[in-house]
């Protein structure tokens, strides 16, 4: 790189990726223009201190060798992930060119990094040096890590390698951003208008209030539908107009594929057929070139699991016991659509949200839209935040942090002294221009400063709720469904693992240093709480009345818990062997056109009892794997819940003694032997430390509803 801008720059000075230092972004600020300069600079400080790192004057020592460098890249990392940030929740073509513009040089000095053989010795040095031995765990651990790192990162492979090893993590980044600006601009160009009212029947009146704002942002006359999540669904769930219900899936399921232009109205151009199978060809050749028989063998390399054939027979066997179960619900359903609804010739897969919504409300005697009246988001955020203090000993208090949108909260974290440990932003509804889903990202990690400072955690929570709606012209306070309460506990767990760590070395703080298939165990814990009496009582509050939840409708949805848990299971098992088996024994050499798509239709035939229509693309959509990192990792979701289910059964054991699964002790234990210690020791010691023994099955199948009475 060629020299960088000088530090006393007036424009560096006042470009705010670079401002502010150690302190939090002031993101509003941040313009595409400034991207390219600050990164530049970054980079080059960067590789001033990997040069300073492998100078053999250098010390081979924690302050002189790790430190340096820790900040440096700190430094560089903090201020792309705000760049990242912005990408996924304001989105604007300026923005999106500027970020992908400087994604080839960043992924070059992080591959660059990975492969620097000089500094792979230097640490080699340091755990190999009389000073090693006086390193706190956390810090060993930060070592072992990167010698770990060094070597998956090529490190070892010879001068003529690594050049193309560089050039297929460069591919694999760029096309990553593409499969997810496919996704996003698929979702976004999508705008179905009916202008008859009658169309609407069965839908909730927030649906409709909702369709109404979305028409005339648009500056239609109607009520328009999206295939954003809030705007879909409930034409899924409730519509009783079944050609509406089968438009709008049809649109959904062949997004960002090359049926977009017949169904969804979007671009060839944004058909993620080839771009899957470059990312397979890719990471196959990433990990034989590293010594890998295939990359699901490489992934497991910082993982819990030990082989790849452990994690296959994990799923197979998942699947095998999941399946009488959901061969039960779909016969139920069928036959319920065939008796009740006048589905006679057969559920489509467009008519399965509607009748399972039906035959939930027959046999139960409430409907999602019912319950959705008791969760205004205002009243969930203040029981969550409840069970957070109650369990963890914490303070949770608003913060004014500056932020990227009018709708987005900051809140800090305060200890028992009133001292402040952490803060987080939540960013809660759905928006052109943002990435669908719900995520918790690391804004700051905590560390140790050289001065001895500790510099407290920062963390994104975002989710896509659908947004306040005016009924009347009147702003009604935002309410969401059961499944959005659980959603936002299971984030706030991934947040509290990254919030509450006490590790002071930033590589194993927080959720940096865990294992990927364990990194789902607070957030799943955390949605447990979500079916307690105890806390649903406090967390709710009907959107009208102001009166809590009843205690009758909580013993409907207690019933309804596990209502087609078993064909939930099973599709959650199809997706992370389709997953699995991309990446362990796909003939990747071989594969061409629609082979991606073959083998996850295959393996649904093989496990799934719902048909899959032949139109359906969603592997063109599944981002976890093909731009989100879960890249023969979303077995993790299932595994880390078999950890989370036993922790959370040492809750229900104390609330046996205690009359409380808020108990203090339960949660303080949990907090130090889970949250606090970060990645700073092996996952499954520290699930040992909490429950005293490894973990079972059992307790999930109980959860679930998937053993047999």
């Amino acid at each position: 790189m060629t020299a960088s801008t000088p530090l006393h720059s007036a424009d560096l000075q006042q470009n705010p990726l670079i401002s502010f230092g150690r302190g939090i972004c002031d993101y509003s600020q941040v313009k595409s223009s400034d991207i390219k300069p600050a990164i530049d600079f970054l980079l080059a400080q960067a590789e001033k201190a990997v040069a300073q790192a492998v100078d053999p004057k250098t010390p081979a020592s924690w302050n002189d060798l790790v430190e340096p460098l820790e900040d440096a890249t700190e430094s560089l990392s903090r201020s792309w992930r705000v760049i990242s940030h912005l990408n996924s929740v304001v989105d604007t073509p300026e923005l999106r060119a500027a970020y992908g513009e400087m994604i080839p040089k960043v992924t070059a000095f992080f591959s660059s990094l990975g492969q620097n053989l000089a500094l792979y010795q230097r640490f080699k040095e340091l755990s190999q040096s009389t000073s090693y031995a006086n390193l706190s765990a956390s810090q060993k651990k930060v070592i072992e890590n990167s010698l770990r790192d060094f070597r998956l990162g090529g490190a070892e492979l010879s001068d003529g390698d690594k050049p193309r090893f560089s050039q297929i993590q460069d591919e694999q980044v760029l096309l990553g951003k593409a499969f997810s600006d496919h996704v996003l601009d698929a979702t976004d160009s999508f705008v179905h208008l009916v202008t008859d009212k009658s169309e609407l029947a069965g839908l909730p009146e927030d649906a409709i209030a909702a369709a109404a704002d979305t028409a005339q942002q648009k500056g239609l006359q109607g009520w328009a539908f999206t295939l954003h999540f809030p705007s879909y669904y409930p034409v899924m769930q409730y519509s009783e107009n079944r050609p509406l219900r089968r438009l709008m899936y049809e649109a959904y399921v062949t997004q960002a594929s090359e049926l977009a232009p017949q169904y969804s109205q979007g671009k060839l151009d944004w058909d993620n057929t080839t771009n899957m199978l470059k990312q397979l060809k890719l990471r196959d050749e990433e990990a034989r070139m590293l010594g890998f028989e295939n990359y699901a063998a490489l992934s497991l390399a910082p993982k819990m699991a030990s082989s790849v054939s452990e994690v296959d027979a994990f799923l197979t066997t998942f699947a095998q016991k999941a399946k009488p179960f959901a061969l039960k619900d779909w016969k139920e359903l069928s036959d319920f659509a065939k008796t009740e609804l006048n589905i006679s010739n057969g559920l489509e897969p467009w008519d399965i949200a509607f009748a399972s919504e039906r035959l939930k409300q027959e046999r139960y005697s409430f409907s999602e839209n019912e319950l959705k009246q008791y969760f205004p988001l205002p009243k969930v955020l203040d029981g969550l935040f409840q069970v957070i203090q109650t369990l963890f000993g914490v303070k949770i208090e608003s913060a004014n942090l500056p932020a990227w949108h009018a709708d987005v909260q900051s809140f800090s974290v305060k200890n028992a002294e009133d001292r402040v440990v952490a803060y987080f932003y939540l960013d809660p509804y759905a928006r052109p221009g943002k990435r669908g889903g719900a995520w918790m990202d690391d804004a700051r990690g905590r560390r140790e400063l050289p001065n001895g400072e500790i510099q407290v955690p920062v963390a994104y929570l975002v989710c896509n709720f659908a947004p306040p709606v005016k009924v009347d012209g009147v702003l009604r306070q935002p309410t969401i469904t059961h499944d959005d309460a659980i959603t936002l506990f299971h984030e706030s767990g991934h947040g509290l693992h990254h919030l509450l760590t006490q590790v002071s070395a930033l590589g194993v703080s927080g959720i940096n240093g865990v294992e990927w298939d364990a990194v789902e165990l607070p957030s799943q814990f955390m949605e447990n709480f979500c079916w307690e009496w105890e806390v649903l009582e406090k967390m709710t509050a009907h959107a009208e009345t102001g009166k809590p939840l009843p205690r009758e409708l909580y013993e409907k949805i207690l019933a309804a818990k596990n209502f087609q848990n078993g064909y939930m299971t099973l599709r959650q098992v199809v997706m992370s062997l389709t997953d699995w088996r991309l990446h362990a024994n796909f003939d990747v050499e071989n594969a061409k056109g629609q082979a991606v798509l073959e083998l996850s239709k295959s393996i649904a035939d093989e496990f799934n009892v719902i048909p899959q229509p032949a139109i359906s693309r969603w592997i063109n959509t599944f981002s976890h794997i093909f731009a989100g990192g879960y890249a023969a990792g979303y077995y993790s979701y299932k595994w880390a819940e078999v950890l989370s289910a036993d922790v959370y059964s040492a809750f229900e054991e104390a609330a046996k003694l205690t009359g409380s699964v808020l108990d203090e002790k339960t949660g303080a234990r949990y907090r130090q032997e889970i949250l606090e210690v970060g990645g700073s020791r092996p996952a499954a010691e520290s699930f040992k430390a909490f429950r005293g023994r490894e973990p079972s099955i059992d307790a999930l199948l109980r959860h679930g509803g998937l053993v047999t009475q």
